[in-house]
């Protein structure tokens, strides 16, 4: 099976991971073909483990002991990430410089019966769309800063996610779908 691995907490915060060791780290907990992109926690690999959840579990179990931190892994197949780009609940969106449109991954099914879109208390997060393990996210910038707590999406969606800008969602499918070294 291929795989798309988000991982929370690479190279942000003063978790310093160099690419070249993270995959090794990967490889060692029998993962294959692993190929990283970007420097911040996005990881390509096939596995013949049949179980999503025990995988994924591995793989946190493993860099928290060599990292020494906890390393949410959000793990979803090409194909599930092409289905989150087409569910795209920006388009009809105005976009000014003060937002940012970000997919919210998360490990366990989200709760449903949310009233959206559910703007945040501060205002500076509004959750447009919810599928069964992502979020559409708007992030509203306040004096240029993003929005720096979690509390929000921990208690709506769940405490074990990751996110990533949408636009970098695209690019992150066409380096997983591409052949070669990332």
């Amino acid at each position: 099976m291929e795989y798309i691995a988000l991982l929370r907490g690479i190279n942000v915060g003063g978790h310093v991971v160099k690419m070249e060791a993270l995959r090794a780290r990967l490889e060692a907990l029998g993962l294959d073909d692993v190929r990283t992109y970007i420097q911040s926690g996005n990881v390509f690999f096939t596995s013949r483990e049949p179980d999503r959840e025990a995988l994924a579990n591995r793989i946190e179990s493993g860099l928290e002991k060599n990292l020494g931190y906890e390393v949410v892994t959000c793990l979803r197949t090409p194909q599930e990430i092409r289905t989150t780009l087409a569910n795209n609940p920006f388009d009809d969106l105005a976009v000014t410089p003060s937002m940012r449109l970000c997919v919210v991954f998360a490990r366990k099914p989200i709760p449903g019966g949310l009233s959206l879109p559910l703007m945040s208390p501060r205002k500076d997060m509004e959750i447009l769309r919810v599928t069964k393990q992502e979020a559409f996210v708007v992030w509203r910038l306040i004096n240029g800063r993003p929005p720096s707590s979690p509390t929000f999406l921990d208690r709506t969606i769940g405490e074990k996610t990751t996110s990533r800008f949408f636009h970098t969602m695209g690019k992150i499918l066409d380096a997983a779908t591409a052949k070669g070294d990332s």
